[in-house]
């Protein structure tokens, strides 16, 4: 009874582990004359069909693979075990088990919007994001005031110098033009009648005097 019960043990052991293979081979490297010889490639495929009659095959040309896809994973395991490493077309013919990738989801999923704002421009807010408000414009009406009162010439002390820092004053502008009263702005007729004022004359650096005692 332990014999029989340890028996059981085992194919219940073997069952899972084919059961976990795949039912595809990819076959890898195969000759360039396989994709355009017909006979080549019905004599790689009979290779196959003992295995399982409805085996079907994929060619991918540019890889130089043959996709075989098994109706169950024991032919698959089956085929791979014998014809792994085999002699075909005068070369060594290797067998590896495809690689099944699970998507969870016939449709792409768009990808999780955790770190979806860092897209420029991001597609969508991440989850909890508000606007922020504009801040309020700081305006010191006291200074304002205080500048408002003073006359050209004066000055207002913003910040009172200390041992390690200067201190800050606002100095009003003197008018420049004078007060001739009237318009502080003249006119184009007034403008025509008084004389242009001379443009700044550029001062050349003064070249060094030669000596003539000395010698190049």
């Amino acid at each position: 009874m332990q014999q029989t019960g340890k028996g059981r043990e085992e194919e219940a052991t073997v069952d899972v582990q084919f059961t976990d293979l795949p039912n595809a081979l990819i076959a890898c490297k195969v000759p360039q004359d396989l994709f355009i010889d017909g006979s080549l490639k019905a004599g790689f495929e009979a290779l196959f069909r003992p295995f399982d009659p409805e085996v079907q095959f994929q060619y991918f040309k540019s890889f130089r693979r043959v996709r075989i896809s098994f109706g169950d994973a024991l032919a698959a395991a089956e085929a791979r075990l014998r014809l792994h490493k085999t002699e075909f077309s005068g070369k060594a013919m290797k067998l590896y088990f495809a690689q099944s990738v699970h998507i969870g989801s016939p449709r792409l999923e768009p990808p999780k919007p955790d770190k979806q704002f860092l897209i420029s421009p991001p597609a969508s807010p991440p989850v909890g994001w508000e606007q922020s408000q504009d801040a309020t414009p700081m305006v010191n009406y006291d200074l304002l005031c205080a500048i408002s009162k003073l006359g050209p010439g004066e000055k207002y002390e913003l910040h009172t110098a200390t041992p390690t820092t200067p201190s800050v004053v606002v100095h009003i502008c003197e008018d420049e033009r004078g007060g001739g009263g009237g318009s502080s702005t003249p006119d184009d007729s007034d403008h025509d009648d008084k004389p242009r004022a001379p443009k700044p004359k550029i001062i050349q650096t003064r070249r060094p005097d030669y000596a003539h005692g000395v010698e190049q």
